[in-house]
């Protein structure tokens, strides 16, 4: 398996970790009534994840937002690996992605500006880099 594929199985599992380190307190919080519910509109009056703490609303918003990069991160690592592109550094910059969304987590959680905005940066901006490297 090549490092890019390596670190997109790892972004994946911190996909997992993520759903996890949100719903648990998601669901202590709003309790399982709400969270197995259909979540009708007209019964929950206001969107769940409204309803939740800051702190567990800004865990939903990252998993959300890894949910994003990932896609993106994913066709990097299809392009280079089905395109034999694999370099120095496309897993340079495979590895860079996936340090960014690990820190990205606390960085949202906590409140961190600006550097949540900067660590998603680091993010965005490896997955560019291996985009453009598979084209040279």
């Amino acid at each position: 398996m090549t490092t890019e594929l390596t670190v997109l199985t790892l972004a994946a599992l911190l996909q997992v970790v993520q759903f996890a380190v949100m719903a648990i307190p998601a669901n202590l919080e709003l309790g399982v009534g709400k969270t197995l519910s259909p979540r009708d509109p007209e019964r929950l009056k206001t969107p769940l994840m409204e309803q939740a703490s800051v702190r567990t609303g800004r865990l939903n918003r990252a998993m959300m937002n890894h949910f994003e990069a990932l896609t993106l991160f994913t066709i990097a690592v299809v392009v280079v690996t089905l395109g034999d592109q694999s370099t120095a550094t496309t897993q340079t910059a495979a590895w860079a992605y996936l340090g960014a969304r690990v820190l990205y987590v606390p960085a949202y959680a906590f409140g961190w500006v600006p550097w949540r905005s900067l660590i998603w940066a680091v993010g965005f901006f490896s997955t560019v880099t291996m985009l453009v490297a598979a084209l040279i």
